[in-house]
């Protein structure tokens, strides 16, 4: 291979480790906490899990394990969509793997859980693992979507595993692939199959934590990654002077990575999901507010600015939101019939003939693109596929229209040439940062110890990411602590519970004590690329969020 010079020396990057993680592992035992509950539905979920529900919060602590030194197969599987740093997450499993015996071997389920019902593997060996360690991407075993969730697939996974002696699984993925491990642990305990299954935290979009996984994995390279071309395009704007950019950023519910740019990056005009639907916002008021601000700067002579929207928002607009859920159930319940309409007019006269008043006006209020848009193909949970709905043109066009009729009414003289964008795969195999390179490898090094302790059905967790690596606290959470039911597909089932941006919380509140000045006063901020090399405060720096999130 034609290796470029940074890569070859990522190559050569020795990740930091919590204190704990440097001992000898046959000395890393677990300490146990008290019981836990889930967030919600315990009654309904501890029936569902009665294997794994209800155990303690464990914490490594330096004390004998006569269990580390055994002879093991692992099986690893990356689920889901890319994230920075999921190659280390592997190179930490690895090592730790052998580094309680040389002779145990770790598995790569090839393509996602797929592989693992199909007995689809490899075997990763150290010369294989090194040209990916602090890497981006997923292509070292490649990723899926595969749901686990049948009794057919559970019991080809003991088979599976029985047949290659594989003792453990550790399932890389965010809440729906954690939810599937937690299922996984629950059937195979239940079963007596003596295999252990350990989730690891990832998602660039931020929604899978709590208190005890204080962030996902790949949120902190992406979000750097999005406000250094954020920053790029601030720069270009002011230097241009003419044009609105109205940015489009990937997070498929909550906001966190619209948020963290806007930390990072001071824009004009960020919206912020969970707020919009807090306070109720119509689609109409947030069009007015962006034309509000559009001739505010047109005043001072600034016919420029920069917009972030957050890929989710639509779903979060009331009026939206309600008809999107209405598109899922009538579009899921008439499956068949709406199928049989060949014509994007059939389907549209149907479409309005079936659906509330409301939403029927709201489904003909919306520019012909966004309403195809709309009636696209399902994603793999039945839904409407958010990230194709073009939500940065819809405010463009709507804040054209306004700005016009403002015009037209001498309330506004300016002139409002726009760009869009939409920042989503620019991210998600990114060179992981400094700070994604150790944790993604200390979570992997974290989970063989949980292993290595006898324990099923958790969720590696490292804490206190806002310090040094060396200060981090490893452990692992049941992952039936994090769950509640939802309905999917007309049915109630359990599973993790997205974790939204807090209007409360400290972030947020940092970003809405300074966005009005950021309004009206152009206070672009340039982050620049990701550093690898350098002060702590430049290659080391945890995001905003974290950092925000841990002045207490």
């Amino acid at each position: 291979m034609n290796l470029s010079p940074l890569q070859k020396d990522r190559y050569n990057y020795k990740p930091h480790l919590p204190e704990i993680l440097k001992s000898d592992v046959s000395k890393i035992s677990i300490e146990q906490g008290e019981a836990t509950e889930s967030i919600s539905d315990r009654t309904e979920l501890k029936k569902m899990f009665p294997n794994t529900y209800g155990m303690p919060i464990a914490k490594l602590v330096e004390t004998v394990n006569r269990d580390a030194g055994n002879k093991i197969n692992v099986g690893v599987v990356l689920s889901g969509g890319q994230a920075p740093g999921g190659h280390n997450v592997i190179a930490g499993l690895f090592d730790g793997i052998k580094a309680g015996n040389p002779e145990s071997k770790l598995y790569g389920f090839l393509g996602g859980p797929s592989g693992l019902v199909e007995d689809s593997k490899i075997e990763i060996t150290a010369g294989y693992l090194d040209g990916y360690r602090n890497t981006g991407g997923f292509d070292i075993i490649g990723s899926g979507r595969t749901k686990l969730e049948s009794e057919e697939q559970f019991n080809r996974g003991i088979e599976v595993c029985k047949k290659n002696d594989i003792t453990a699984i550790v399932i890389i993925g965010g809440d729906d692939s954690n939810t599937n491990a937690a299922m996984l642990a629950e059937y195979f305990a239940g079963k007596d199959a003596g295999i252990q299954v350990i989730g690891c935290p990832k998602t660039i979009d931020g929604d899978l934590k709590n208190e005890h996984i204080e962030a996902s994995f790949g949120f902190d390279t992406a979000t750097k990654t999005y406000s250094e071309l954020i920053g790029n395009i601030e720069r270009d704007a002011n230097s241009a002077k003419k044009y609105w950019h109205f940015i489009k950023l990937m997070g498929r519910s909550a906001s966190h990575i619209g948020l963290e740019c806007a930390l990072q990056t001071q824009p004009n005009y960020a919206i912020i999901s969970e707020e919009v639907e807090t306070h109720k916002t119509s689609l109409t008021e947030i069009v007015n507010e962006i034309a509000d601000l559009v001739v505010k700067r047109a005043d001072n002579d600034e016919n420029f600015g920069v917009v972030l929207v957050p890929e989710g928002l639509i779903e979060f607009i009331p009026e939206m939101g309600a008809l999107i859920s209405e598109l899922n159930d009538l579009l899921a319940d008439k499956a068949d019939y709406y199928n049989t309409l060949n014509t994007f007019e059939d389907q549209s006269a149907w479409i309005n003939k079936n659906l509330s008043k409301d939403s029927s006006y709201a489904f003909s209020s919306l520019p012909n693109n966004i309403q195809r848009q709309l009636l696209m193909d399902r994603d793999p949970h039945g839904n409407v596929q958010v990230s194709r709905i073009e939500t940065e043109i819809l405010l463009i066009e709507m804040v054209e229209a306004k700005l016009s009729e403002l015009k037209s009414e001498g309330k506004y003289k300016g002139a409002f040439s726009h760009q869009h964008h939409f920042f989503g795969y620019e991210g998600r195999c990114a060179f992981p940062s400094n700070f994604d390179s150790d944790y993604c490898y200390a979570l992997g090094y974290t989970a063989f110890t949980l292993i290595a302790n006898g324990l099923t059905g958790y969720m590696s967790s490292v804490r206190n990411l806002s310090k040094p690596a060396s200060e981090w606290i490893a452990g692992g959470i049941p992952v039936t602590m994090m769950m509640n039911l939802e309905i999917r597909h007309g049915k109630s089932k359990p599973v993790i519970k997205k974790a939204l941006v807090e209007l409360d919380g400290a972030p947020f509140k940092a970003f809405a004590a300074k966005r009005n000045e950021w309004a009206v006063k152009t206070s672009f901020r340039f982050p620049g690329a990701i550093q690898y090399y350098g002060p702590d405060e430049v290659c080391n720096a945890p995001t905003i969020t974290l950092e925000l999130e841990h002045q207490k």
